[in-house]
């Protein structure tokens, strides 16, 4: 290991989904020499996969299989890989949802919160999962999140979403939208809202201003479009200001992302997936029309809550263009240098 990096934090890397472009893109970020500079990366997963991945990338990048991190290198051009997938012999096909693919990211996930609650790594970046995939493989998940929060006993959690100034926490996620709606309750808000607030001060804001969206259009109205926001959304955000948090709304949603991302907010508090993910897509993912693919990909994933640090990339699996060469690994890349922030 070189010297200029033994003080960097340890982070465990998963592949993600060896049928989707996690492989393509996890070789593509160890190949190049600047995530050495930052931490001592080891990634979890299938090394066949990620011999066939760095082949297709046309990288030069050697794959180390290791049983323990305690024998990892650290070295710009060697990618030390702890497998995972031994002894799943059926070859795994990009862009096929399969079990065997299913088990090998699951697998990879698990190991990678083992690694950390014994305190072996700093932290966990997690490539791209496929959740059909996951519970062919009988692991009855509906999510990353969900995992993490399972395997480390998290109670109280959410998804931060962050790309530039748009920092975005969800009240709720991986539910239907009538669901959402029901879950809407001030206990929920106020826990979000406290989580944005340690999660920001973990990142260097001292005093972060948080902006809470509607649930409902105009934030209601003043009832005239729903009551959630005055029996639940106002109350939250005023118990919140009463412990000294200082936070703002509720914002009408669709002027609330907008003044975020002008920097009038260092955070924001989404009531439900779409709400969040829609305004945080259409700035960090790139359309190529003329190469008929994403150009670029950006956004980080955080789950805020846990007794561990955890970034993962903000994009799904891409079936459509795995095993081709094109994925953009610019997520990858940022998920790791939010992961050493909060790490260090």
């Amino acid at each position: 290991m070189s010297h200029k990096n033994r003080h960097t934090p340890v982070l465990a890397v998963t592949m993600g989904d060896p049928a989707g472009i996690g492989p393509e893109i996890a070789a593509k970020v160890f190949a190049g020499n600047l995530i050495y500079d930052i931490c001592r990366p080891v990634l979890i997963g299938h090394a066949a996969t990620m011999r066939e991945a760095v082949k297709t990338s046309g990288l030069k990048l050697l794959i180390r299989t290791i049983d323990s991190i305690d024998e990892a290198v650290y070295q710009p051009g060697t990618l030390d890989l702890i497998e995972v997938g031994a002894n799943i012999t059926e070859p795994v096909s990009p862009g096929k949802i399969s079990a065997e693919a299913g088990e090998i990211a699951f697998r990879a996930v698990k190991k990678a919160i083992e690694l950390n609650m014994q305190g072996k790594t700093h932290g966990t970046v997690t490539g791209p999962v496929n959740k059909e995939a996951i519970n062919k493989a009988g692991h009855n998940f509906s999510g990353h999140t969900e995992i993490f929060a399972h395997y480390t006993h998290a109670r109280k959690y959410a998804m931060l979403l962050i790309d530039d100034n748009l920092r975005i926490i969800h009240a709720t996620t991986h539910v239907s939208l009538r669901e959402a709606c029901n879950l809407i309750r001030k206990e929920r808000i106020l826990e979000v809202i406290q989580l944005l607030d340690a999660g920001l001060q973990k990142l260097g804001f001292a005093n972060p201003l948080i902006g809470v969206a509607g649930l409902n259009p105009h934030s209601g109205d003043g009832g005239l479009f729903g009551t959630e926001e005055i029996e639940e959304i106002q109350p939250a955000i005023e118990e919140a200001r009463a412990m000294g948090i200082n936070v703002d709304g509720p914002v009408p949603a669709d002027t609330l992302f907008a003044l975020a991302r002008g920097g009038r907010y260092d955070g924001c508090v989404a009531m439900y997936h779409d709400q969040g993910h829609i305004p945080f897509k259409l700035l960090g993912f790139t359309w190529d029309k003329k190469k008929n693919t994403m150009q670029s990909v950006r956004g980080v994933n955080i789950t805020l809550g846990l007794p561990i640090v955890r970034t993962s990339v903000d994009h799904g699996t891409a079936f459509e263009i795995a095993g081709k060469g094109l994925a953009s690994a610019d997520a990858l890349g940022q998920a790791i240098e939010y992961a050493c922030k909060l790490a260090n």
